[in-house]
């Protein structure tokens, strides 16, 4: 897992925590919340040009509110 903190990331749309921006596998990348971890979509990327696009695109998203949350029992 690799954080970036350059973003300026709101708070969490369901429970107003953190979000941060994860990498996963070095092909994809997300915002998450450390608190109940909320999320946007996973975006891939192949390169250092689309990883930078992937990371706006996921901040972007965070930022509207755009996140999937799974609740308990589902």
């Amino acid at each position: 897992m690799e954080v970036n903190p350059k973003y300026n990331l709101e708070e969490c749309p369901i429970c107003h925590g953190a979000g941060i921006v994860m990498h996963e596998g070095g092909w994809n990348v997300q915002v998450e919340c450390t608190d109940c971890s909320a999320h946007t979509v996973y975006v891939e990327y192949e390169n250092d040009a689309q990883k930078a696009e992937a990371e706006e695109q996921v901040v972007r998203l965070w930022n509207l509110g755009k996140v999937v949350r799974t609740e308990i029992g589902e």
